[in-house]
């Protein structure tokens, strides 16, 4: 039998967008053993009712990897860890253009150039920016980067070159981060979403889940990314690396996984969120229940340091599932 509570508040939610669940029943909900289903059933009409049943599709470029002078401890690039993985600074700009164009052909509609490290600087900040730059020439992609953290200047001089989302993971609950990074503070990680906010960017921010966190801090992290206001929520799982910290922790369970993606469309309605690495091996067969439990957004082909599954295979997935790509 259905939860009182839980259709009342899924009513609220779809009838008025300023609603808001509370954090209380938003924990009670994810640390229930018995309701798993429910959620995804309530979730589902909530994506419904504010997405419709359009899906985008998002794909990233490893534009800089390795030797990363972070300690996250689930990443591969990290120069803490020793994981065997290709280490290269900025690839060439016609490399990134073709990739670009490779996978707006496979089907992307929103495309990244992601970098390992704290930080740019300012001559590599001017190469991202002459990249999207032409992106955007031979495209009709959505240009997104995710560079580590920014300084105002850099986020205008980003915006200015086309380029209209900043990505930038909070990761985790601040209350768990020093288990999971201690080289840099969350508030550094919130700034950066703000700067990047106020400098005219869209903002995609979330965190990998399954690193060691309660439900509570997920629940945590939804409402952090609610009071950011941020416009994408991806959602990773973790996939143990070996060599990094983490590579002995176990996967999470595909159900569990399922009910953290509706957990974060309760707790922001009518915001993208998007599922991306790890998925393939956390949910296997499962992949597409990732719709019903309240995602808009899929990550297709490969990730930063592994391989994801083709993208056709994801683009038939979506239109198997009777949703339209846009």
């Amino acid at each position: 039998m259905f939860d009182k509570t839980l259709i009342s508040i899924t009513e609220k939610i779809i009838k008025d967008p300023s609603y808001s669940i509370s954090y209380e029943d938003a924990c009670k909900f994810a640390a229930s053993q018995d309701n798993t289903v429910d959620l995804i059933m309530c979730a589902n009409k909530i994506r419904d009712k504010y997405k419709k049943n359009n899906i985008f599709t998002c794909s990233i470029i490893n534009a800089k990897s390795g030797r990363c002078s972070e300690d996250c401890a689930f990443c591969a690039q990290s120069a803490f860890h020793k994981t065997g993985i290709e280490t290269y600074p900025l690839l060439d700009k016609e490399k990134i253009l073709n990739n670009s164009i490779y996978m707006k052909k496979a089907g992307a509609t929103k495309y990244s150039m992601v970098t390992s490290g704290h930080s740019l600087s300012s001559h590599e900040i001017d190469f991202i920016g002459h990249a999207a730059e032409e992106i955007n020439k031979k495209t009709d992609l959505s240009v997104c980067a995710s560079l580590g953290q920014l300084t105002e200047p850099t986020a205008i001089k980003l915006k200015e070159r086309g380029v209209t989302t900043y990505h930038h993971n909070l990761e985790t609950a601040g209350s768990y981060f020093d288990q999971v990074c201690t080289t840099h503070e969350y508030d550094e990680d919130i700034q950066t979403v703000k700067i990047a906010k106020s400098a005219g960017l869209k903002i995609c921010s979330g965190g990998i889940l399954g690193l060691g966190e309660t439900w509570a801090q997920r629940v945590e992290l939804a409402f952090t990314l609610k009071e950011l206001d941020v416009d994408s929520i991806p959602i990773n799982f973790l996939n143990p690396i070996p060599g990094t910290k983490m590579e002995n922790r176990s996967l999470l369970p595909p159900m569990e996984a399922l009910k953290c993606i509706a957990i974060f469309r309760f707790i922001n309605p009518d915001k993208d969120i998007t599922v991306c690495g790890g998925r393939e091996k956390t949910l296997g067969d499962f992949q597409p229940w990732i719709f019903m439990a309240g995602a808009n957004g899929v990550m297709i082909g490969n990730y930063l340091t592994t391989k994801g599954r083709s993208a056709e295979m994801d683009m038939d997935m979506i239109r198997q599932m009777g949703l339209n790509i846009c």
